[in-house]
């Protein structure tokens, strides 16, 4: 098994999120994690942390929000496809529609790299990114992100 599809299930996808903003964008995702029993301002917070030191937009629309979080005991993952693109402060400086939060406990460095590159490397697809825009339901979302589409 990957370490994507390690650390998200379908029940952390949401397709078509409206947000007005990066804030709001990320302020939805955060609660995406209530269900593991994390408390969305908590994360939320560690996603705020991370961000003031630099946008995690990677560009071609996607950002990888990340940070690390107090008593987590393993990698968790969500990830969000917003209705509307919003700006993020990007590197190419192009708003973003599609989003993987990705939460690491606080001691998880090499890990928590490692992740992030698979991220990187799937979401440099462009058939990935283009396919990800349209998917009709978690699941496929699921398949394409976790490299189990085929």
């Amino acid at each position: 098994m990957n370490r994507i599809a390690s650390i998200l299930d379908v029940e952390h996808i949401v397709l078509d999120l409206p947000a007005a903003n990066k804030t709001a964008a990320l302020e939805a995702a955060a609660r995406l994690f209530t269900r593991d029993g994390l408390d969305p301002a908590k994360v939320q917070a560690a996603l705020a942390e991370r961000e003031q030191l630099g946008s995690t937009g990677i560009g071609e629309g996607v950002a990888i929000p990340h940070g690390r979080l107090k008593g987590l005991s393993a990698p968790r993952g969500a990830f969000v496809r917003l209705a509307e693109p919003v700006p993020f402060d990007a590197c190419d400086g192009r708003p973003v529609r599609l989003m993987f939060v990705l939460l690491v406990p606080e001691q998880a460095t090499e890990e928590h790299l490692q992740i992030l590159s698979e991220l990187a490397e799937r979401f440099s697809d462009p058939d990935v990114r283009q396919a990800l825009t349209t998917v009709p339901d978690p699941e496929a979302a699921l398949g394409l992100l976790t490299g189990a589409d085929g």
